[in-house]
């Protein structure tokens, strides 16, 4: 018997272990695969001592991930910390088939001529006058709303509402609506607005800010950089890690969780609990005795999911594209990729896989329901050999047709590997990981980590945190917190694992404290009448 079980190894359930191992109390972790790390793991492509990796899809690190990079810097790696791994990144371009593609700058500006050249990709450019205007109303409305009020409306109107984006320009559709699936996978007519703005004004705020660099991505494959290391340290802190063993329900006795019941029939008991395991997995988990006791637990089955999955393709050359992430504006999967090897600096691509292997392209598609240009299908209806041929031709459509410039040849292509998560099916393919996606108004049906069983904890990005995202920091968050109610359940002494709240300037505080007592009394926000007349007549019954 363990002092806590945690089910799931995802950055969730590691992140739990850790903080409970720290201070001192036993942790065995059951993960259902051969590899810890859970979506953010990296995938050998081949057989060997030193193959390739393939990714679910690239990671990256914003300013605002407080949570995950405080971990990193807690974990050994060397001589250093798996922090060091951390490369800051430089500039985006955004990619159009319509013509030259954009640079938006990501280093922190020292001039300001640098602030206002860090803007103007997001605002001014190529964007009617009224439309940014109304954009800077939108976003002043979001900073100055109290967090009643973002929970109470905000989380029950759609981005695409909010930003009145029906009756805005076709380039401030395609820039500040359409994007967001980019960065989320988040559709903005169904992604809420408390979401989506609220991660907007942070990634904004993150270039603002000079003490953190405004965006970071890992020097190696993401278990090499990081998940092996944390699982060497959580082994040195005692953790009983145990990968192949996957959980199929839990015990209860009306009261309590008793044990968790694994695949081959065993049952691992323990004193607490930890559900780590994805959103699509965890109703599985939910009895009705943990119903009856924790009514929340039984709404997680009503959360959404969307895909976004990533491929990587290997290169004979290490294409020059920008030091950070390429948008590709116009792509109708929604792509964002990065060209690796950049970065790998600790990464031998040359010694592995096959040896003329010299660059790594790694995209993540958003958009799995809209027909592609070389099939004229939805990505979900294609086999695994039509996303890779189609992802490739929307590369080359931005890459090469817009700039007029050929830098992605077929000849260039090696090899690609596409995450193993999605599986052919006589339809098409399935998604065995899919992400939590925040809709509207479902921020109600996520349930706390702390929830009302008196030994059972939830940790996952499907978790109520401040980070209000389905990310990496989430999860650590999330796994915070259920470590943080196993220590006050058992009155522990020891100091709890830290909590971030999402910062925005102290400028805007004596505002919120106004619109506090505003909605307390049933008043609209003072910036209610920027929406257009025809979205208040709409959403209101009247008429245009």
């Amino acid at each position: 018997m363990t002092g806590v079980a945690v089910i799931g190894g995802g950055v969730g359930g590691l992140t739990a272990a850790h903080e409970l191992a720290e201070r001192g109390i036993d942790v065995t972790v059951l993960e259902a695969t051969d590899q810890f790390g859970g979506k953010a793991r990296s995938v050998p492509i081949s057989d060997g001592q030193a193959p390739l990796h393939g990714e679910h899809g690239f990671r990256f690190f914003p300013a605002f991930y407080r949570h995950v990079v405080d971990t990193m810097a807690r974990i050994p790696d060397g001589a250093g910390t798996v922090a060091d791994n951390l490369v800051e990144t430089e500039a985006t371009l955004v990619a159009s088939t319509a013509g030259p593609g954009r640079i938006a700058e990501t280093r922190t500006p020292d001039t300001i001529r640098g602030w206002l050249d860090a803007f103007r990709p997001a605002f001014a450019e190529d964007l009617p006058a009224a439309d940014v205007r109304f954009l800077l109303e939108r976003l002043l409305y979001l900073l100055t709303a109290c967090e009643q009020r973002r929970e109470g409306e905000l989380d029950d109107l759609s981005w695409w509402e909010f930003i009145d984006a029906e009756n805005r320009s076709q380039a401030f559709r395609d820039r500040l609506a359409s994007t967001t699936q980019a960065l989320v996978a988040l559709r903005p007519q169904v992604g809420s607005a408390r979401t989506i703005g609220t991660v907007y004004l942070q990634l904004l705020f993150g270039q603002l800010d000079p003490t953190r660099p405004t965006e970071r991505v890992l020097n190696a494959p993401t278990s090499e950089a990081w998940i092996e290391p944390w699982v060497r340290h959580l082994e040195t802190l005692g953790v009983e890690l145990r990968p192949n063993a996957p959980a199929r329900r839990l015990e209860t006795n009306g009261r309590r969780v008793t044990g968790v019941v694994l695949a081959d029939g065993t049952i691992v008991r323990a004193d607490e609990y930890v559900l780590a395991v994805p959103v699509d997995v965890a109703p599985a988990f939910v009895t009705s005795d943990l119903r009856r006791l924790a009514p929340e637990l039984g709404r997680i089955e009503r959360l959404d999911t969307a895909w976004m999955n990533g491929i990587q393709f290997y290169l004979t050359e290490d294409i020059d594209l920008t030091r950070g992430h390429q948008v590709y504006a116009d792509a109708p999967w929604a792509l964002t990729s990065i060209s690796q090897r950049q970065f790998w600096t600790e990464y031998d691509v040359a010694a592995r896989g096959p040896d003329a292997v010299e660059g790594v392209l790694s995209v993540i598609a958003s958009d799995w329901d809209t027909p592609g240009i070389l099939y004229d299908k939805p990505a979900r209806a294609c086999t695994r050999e039509e996303i890779a041929a189609e992802i490739w031709a929307q590369l080359k459509a931005h890459l090469n047709e817009a700039d007029e410039r050929e830098r992605l040849r077929d000849e260039l292509l090696i090899d690609w590997f596409l995450d193993p998560a999605i599986v052919e099916t006589d339809e098409g393919v399935e998604n065995r990981s899919p992400l939590l996606i925040n809709t509207v108004g479902s921020l109600r049906n996520r349930p706390p980590a702390d929830v009302a069983v008196p030994n059972l904890a939830l940790a996952g990005d499907y978790v109520r945190t401040n980070t209000d995202l389905a990310s990496m920091e989430s999860a650590d968050e999330a796994g915070r917190r259920a470590a943080n109610a196993i220590l006050d359940r058992r009155g522990s002494r020891r100091s709890r694992a830290r909590i971030w709240e999402l910062s925005e300037p102290a400028v805007f505080e004596p505002f919120k404290r106004q619109d506090r007592l505003r909605y307390r009394l049933g008043l609209p926000h003072p910036a209610s009448v920027t929406q257009s007349l025809r979205s208040f007549t709409r959403r209101f019954g009247g008429r245009a």
